[in-house]
């Protein structure tokens, strides 16, 4: 019980100048009205159709503060500034899928891209509801982490030039996640998106999993703590969303190289994968990233799901890096941003769904 205590001490006197640093610094958050958004271009390919289109950027921008990371506020800046820039030249994307928003720096950075619409994940104090209570495989072990007490939020955020008309959060439960994990309140959130001229909302799910080696847990343990939060995950999906509106799922899901993970994953999400369908040259989907081998979702922890309403129709048409080094901007990040830009399609005559914009 000493050692425990003397660790509790010193555990405590790290992360204290972390946590006070992230709480001085609220989660950013901003409303936009439908009467302020400005309407996409619409285009009409036939007699019988409307398009549009929605571009989503998932970035994981390494948000953590010190003792995780130390020096991170620069380039967290410059994140801030090429986003701000790009919105100004009319260039960036429409929604951004933040995760790793921990440190104060990082809730700046977030606010000051200057989006219009912002909405965060779960809080520090979010409680989860509905998981599971039993353990996981293995031991606890408060030197990783494991300590009953969350020092950060979910550092989820997402930011929208369209307003956000529903923000719902769902926290995973302290049952479902292992290692240095559990000192943030992962989970997920929901967040409505409403554009001018299109029938109906779209729902966007923004979401970060439980690591594997930098959790600092056991495989089994870490492994088990994924699926229990894939789980939870398609459970806050299947309640919140809307069936008649689209769907795009993003964010850092960890699986990259982990057949385990996938086959865990896939068992309760049969949402579209965007690298898959990507993948096949009959898609028409334009891939502007380097790709290896026959599975490049297998590569990355950022990927993107979607789904079609029963009004409105989505598929990807383009697929791109940023922030990787290349024309679209230095990496400052240990993530690139991965792009997505989505067709949405409808009927022409479609009545508005009751509640857009």
């Amino acid at each position: 019980m000493a050692a425990t205590s003397r660790f509790l001490h010193r555990f405590g006197a790290c992360v204290a100048p972390l946590l006070l640093s992230a709480c001085a610094t609220p989660a950013p958050y901003r409303e936009l009205s439908c009467g302020a958004a400005v309407a996409p271009a619409l285009a009409a390919p036939d007699a019988q159709r409307i398009t549009t289109t929605l571009s989503v950027l998932t970035y994981n921008i390494e948000g953590l503060g010190w003792p995780a990371r130390s020096g991170r506020g620069p380039s967290l800046d410059q994140i801030a500034e090429r986003l701000a820039a790009m919105r100004a030249a009319g260039k960036a994307p429409d929604v951004v899928l933040f995760q790793e928003m921990f440190s104060g720096s990082a809730k700046q950075a977030v606010a000051d891209t200057g989006y219009p619409a912002i909405a965060a994940g779960p809080h520090r104090t979010t409680r989860a509801r509905g998981s599971t209570k039993d353990k996981l495989p293995g031991k606890s072990h408060i030197d990783r982490g494991e300590i009953g007490i969350h020092f950060s939020g979910s550092g989820l955020a997402v930011a929208s030039r369209y307003p956000i008309l529903l923000t719902q959060r769902r926290a995973y439960g302290r049952k479902s996640c292992a290692g240095l994990d559990c000192l943030s309140n992962k989970g997920i959130v929901l967040a409505r998106i409403a554009m001018p001229g299109v029938p109906t909302p779209i729902d966007i799910y923004d979401t970060h999993m439980n690591s594997r080696g930098a959790s600092r847990a056991p495989g089994p343990r870490n492994l088990a703590a994924h699926e229990r939060q894939a789980l939870e995950a398609s459970a806050f999906i299947d309640a919140s969303h809307d069936d008649a509106y689209p769907l795009i799922f993003g964010g850092d899901f960890n699986m990259r190289h982990s057949e385990p993970r996938w086959e865990n994953f896939s068992r309760y999400q049969a949402l579209n994968l965007v690298h898959r369908v990507c993948a096949d040259a009959a898609s028409g989907c334009d891939v502007r990233m380097s790709w290896d081998g026959d599975e490049p979702w297998m590569d990355t922890q950022d990927l993107q799901f979607f789904w079609p309403g029963d009004r409105v129709s989505v598929r990807p048409i383009r697929v791109e890096a940023m922030f990787d080094g290349g024309p679209s901007g230095p990496e400052l990040s240990d993530h690139d941003g991965f792009l997505v830009t989505y067709e949405l399609s409808w009927p022409r005559g479609a009545a508005r769904q009751p509640g857009g914009c």
